[in-house]
């Protein structure tokens, strides 16, 4: 047995268990080493059965005495009912329902082990355990070798119908079959954390010895587990860095930051920008200065200013007589850049266009003309950008919003748009910063830890579905006020259907019944986009007080005047999500309010609305989310390209991936000739099978 070997060539495994095996990840038997138990259960409470007390969960080793399969009148449950004695003399029943895969193997004197909890059956007075787990032992085999009771017991994560306790016995036998991994963590690293050997961890993730605090075991914290996250982190950092290198040797676009693009930039902005705006500006011009290819994630909350940041970073580039690609995950948030950018560009003398699905093919070939013969100095558009047919005279600096709605790739297609342009991606989902440069872990990251002067905290409220006719009256008294308002429907499983639905129902309930008196306007993903032109002007206009929508407005849009945010059915958003639909509001100078109205609310969703309600820091929500979505969903792994981690925990395991982190930058910049080959040689081996796209290049 090879680590390399296909899993279905392992006795007890097979094809079908193989394709089952094979939907969770696990084709070779290295990878089923590498399986982590989820948790671990405490079954070394061994005792004889006269000393079992009802209530209690033990473990006994005895012999069976009588067994017989029965069933019911009606229907047959496949009752399969068993009497133990052992040393001590007394009784213990036992029932399995559906339980006659166990008549061939519970014969009479045949010595097994139990697990399970005691109870005492009334009507025989002997002690009883129903469903227990069941071990056969031979009658030479030590009690030590139990591998289902008597111990402390891995408990697995079933695949298909394989069970946590078949994983159990597979894992047994490859443990002591199949050579060990080879321990490719560099000396230098092990000897300065003193983590243990690659082997003893494994082993002790799947057999943890006797006497191994379960506390320890449940929280991922014993030595030998500390060990497999932090290779898992150490060579994930490691592979971004050198990722990281070899975009730095590549030969990139080196812009001058000169006086007349400074006289611009002041030009254009129209207000005095934020000490963290500026701190952000110059760490993007220093970068933009340099040689080679600038890679580099802007984040900051809602309404921080990262737009004008990104502004300032296109007159640089159009400066330089290079042009600026913005690409935004949907036609509305597109519409609202070229809004912006037009405003602030075209005032300094720039062309600014836009480039989306749902242009006339007349438009969309005069916009990739003019791009071609380099007469836009700015293109805003969607996905319609990155058709292999849209082609730049001379490409510089690449924009990217909400890139967690992308993925790697189309970052990579605009990429090559140019001859290795300068790529800025935003995001409004600030996160961690260590998490941020492993999550896009090629790109430096700038963080706007500050919002706008004069913006005063949204004021957020939770309203049972039951009141809503007060949320309406407090609606009303803000439209009177001069104020405008948002009513908002989720989107539920990526079908718009249901949420179009309900937003024109209430559309409608809102026109005629409740505001008959007040202009209300409709915007969901399902319209054209001249209709949700139309709807968006009206809105920012002035002329519609009441918007009813979907999620489509969750990000871009600007309307300084809407105080009211309306959310309904709050309980099936995300905690981002309503994050940025509240960031909707409290963009201009009047006390804003977001309104979350629920239904019936489970314990995570009730937390959820707690949170926002306490709290308008969007770090601390992005905290929250992962905490209680997993990293996994949070960061929608197979579109932002984090890999899938077999142990560590993007969450619970941050102190060891600063660590990892750290001791990966050592030996990537500590140029050590021989270490840095073995390290090196060691991803290439490795990095595509386990990492998938986040190559090393």
């Amino acid at each position: 047995m090879e680590l390399s070997t296909p899993l279905q060539y392992v006795k007890g495994i097979g094809p079908a268990r193989a394709e089952m095996l094979a939907a969770k990840g696990l084709q070779t038997v290295a990878d089923l080493l590498y399986y982590a138990p989820f948790r671990y259960e405490d079954r070394t409470n061994l005792k004889k059965i006269a000393a079992l007390a009802p209530g209690e969960k033990a473990v006994i080793i005895a012999r069976v005495k009588s067994a017989r399969l029965s069933g019911f009148k009606r229907r047959s449950l496949g009752l399969f009912e068993v009497a133990f004695t052992d040393e001590s003399g007394a009784t213990l029943e036992a029932r399995w329902f559906h339980g006659e895969r166990y008549a061939e193997s519970l014969i009479p004197d045949r010595r097994v082990s139990l697990f399970g909890k005691v109870e005492l059956n009334r009507s025989s007075g002997h002690r009883l355990m129903v469903q227990p787990e069941v071990e056969i032992l031979s009658d030479e085999r030590e009690e030590d070798e139990m591998l289902h009771a008597g111990r402390i017991v891995a408990v697995y994560e079933a695949a298909g119908k394989i069970s946590t306790r078949v994983f159990r016995g597979l894992i047994h036998r490859i443990l002591k079959e199949a050579p060990m991994p080879e321990d490719a963590l560099p000396e230098s690293v092990r000897a300065r954390i003193q983590l243990p050997d690659l082997a003893s961890a494994i082993h002790k993730l799947h057999a943890p010895p006797a006497g191994t605090a379960l506390q320890l075991l449940n929280a991922f914290r014993t030595p030998g587990q500390v060990r497999l996250i932090f290779d898992e982190f150490f060579w994930l950092e490691c592979g971004l860095a050198l990722k990281k290198t070899k975009a730095r040797a590549a030969t990139g676009i080196s812009f001058s930051v000169t006086a007349h693009a400074r006289e611009q930039i002041k030009k254009m902005l129209p207000f005095k920008p934020t000490a963290a705006q500026r701190r952000v500006m110059q760490e993007i011009a220093d970068d933009m200065k340099q040689p080679h290819p600038m890679n580099r994630l802007l984040q900051g909350d809602v309404g921080s200013g990262k737009t004008i940041v990104a502004a300032q970073s296109a007159v640089i580039a159009i400066e330089n007589g290079y042009q600026v690609a913005v690409l935004a995950p949907t036609e509305i948030l597109a519409t609202q850049h070229l809004s912006y950018f037009k405003r602030l560009l075209e005032k300094l003398g720039y062309i600014v266009a836009s480039l989306t699905g749902s242009a006339t093919p007349h438009e969309k070939q005069q916009i990739k003309r003019m791009l071609a013969e380099g007469m836009i100095h700015a293109v805003v558009g969607t996905h319609a950008l990155i058709q292999e047919d849209v082609t730049f005279r001379k490409l510089g600096l690449a924009i990217v919003d909400e890139q967690h709605r992308f993925g790697v790739r189309q970052r990579l297609e605009l990429f090559k748009k140019g001859e290795q342009p300068d790529v800025l991606v935003m995001t409004a989902t600030p996160i961690p910063r260590t998490l941020a440069l492993t999550i896009y872990g090629d790109l430096d990251v700038s963080t706007i830890d500050e919002l706008p002067p004069g913006r005063k905290p949204i004021i957020t409220k939770h309203v049972k579905e039951s009141a809503v006719e007060g949320v309406y009256s407090f609606v009303a008294q803000q439209i009177q006020a001069g104020r405008q308002a948002y009513v908002v429907y989720p989107v539920v499983e990526e079908s718009e259907t249901e949420a179009v639905k309900a937003a024109e129902k209430m559309f409608t309930h809102l026109s005629v019944t409740v505001f008959p008196h007040i202009k209300v306007g409709l915007l969901h993903g399902k319209m054209s986009a001249d209709d949700k032109d139309v709807a968006m002007r009206g809105f920012q206009n002035g002329q519609t007080k009441i918007l009813v929508a979907t999620t489509v407005i969750e990000v871009g849009v600007d309307v300084p005047n809407a105080s009211v945010i309306v959310i309904e059915q709050a309980e099936r958003f995300g905690l981002a999500q309503i994050h940025q639909l509240r960031g909707r509001v409290g963009r201009g100078p009047h006390q804003s309010y977001c309104i979350l109205v629920t239904g019936k609310l489970n314990d995570i969703a009730r937390e959820r609305i707690r949170t926002l309600v306490e709290s308008n820091d969007g770090f601390y929500i992005a905290d929250m989310d992962m905490r209680l979505r997993g990293p996994g969903e949070f960061f929608g792994t197979r579109q932002s390209g984090i890999p899938g981690l077999r142990m560590g925990d993007l969450v619970r395991d941050t102190d060891v991936l600063e660590m990892a982190r750290a001791e990966a930058q050592k030996v990537i910049e500590n140029r050590d000739g021989e270490e840095l080959r073995a390290v090196v040689h060691y991803i290439q081996e490795h990095w595509q099978r386990r990492y998938g796209f986040v190559q090393v290049g």
